[in-house]
């Protein structure tokens, strides 16, 4: 039988998406045969993160500065913004390296049923950021989901009056999937075919 706090750091990584009891209970003794390198290590890189940690109050990512890397990033084009559901589909569309602009993360999608709002999301900073003039297109990148598809027109209706180019990812996404979880070809072919809106 392992110790309390054994149990409890097993319990706490259980709680990580991806890990059930079993995995973290693996994670954890891998962890402790190795506590002088990887453990560590860990712990220091989980320490500097929750020291640092911020969200970018232009794009509202999440990095360990404000402005975040990519709003900073001077190479970046800033005529173009994709707009994505939260952080992890923006990693996601990043990692592929095929848009080269700059990102506005909601924060969540509407949703009735989950009692989620427009102005639960950050809709009225995107339309601040339109209005300040500048972009000469927005991508919509929500979720191939029906409350993503929701939030894309209803943002599509209160960007309609702004002299942008509106478009969405191809719908060669699966039904119901999430970014964050399609390979890159099928990122970079969606991003390739976007559309506009309509």
């Amino acid at each position: 039988m392992a110790s309390v706090e054994i149990e409890t750091l097993t319990a706490a990584l259980a709680k990580l998406p991806g890990l059930g009891p079993r995995s973290a209970r693996r994670a954890v003794l891998w962890l402790i045969k190795r506590r002088e390198g990887a453990l560590v290590q860990l712990l220091g890189a989980l320490e500097a993160v929750r020291e640092g940690l911020v969200e970018c109050q232009t794009c509202g990512n999440v990095d360990t500065s404000d402005p975040c890397g990519i709003c900073a990033d001077p190479r970046r084009d800033q005529r173009s913004l994709c707009v994505v559901e939260d952080v992890a589909d923006l990693w996601a569309l990043d990692r592929s390296r095929l848009f080269a602009g700059r990102y506005h993360v909601l924060g969540g999608r509407l949703s009735a049923l989950d009692g989620v709002r427009p102005e639960d999301l950050s809709i009225g900073k995107l339309i601040e950021r339109v209005s300040h003039g500048g972009i000469d297109e927005v991508v919509l990148a929500m979720n191939a989901t029906l409350e993503g598809q929701t939030t894309a027109h209803y943002i599509a209706e209160r960007l309609e009056t702004y002299p942008i180019r509106l478009t969405q990812l191809a719908h060669g996404l699966p039904v119901g999937g999430e970014l964050d979880y399609l390979d890159e070809g099928t990122l970079a072919q969606a991003l390739r075919a976007r559309r506009p809106m309509g």
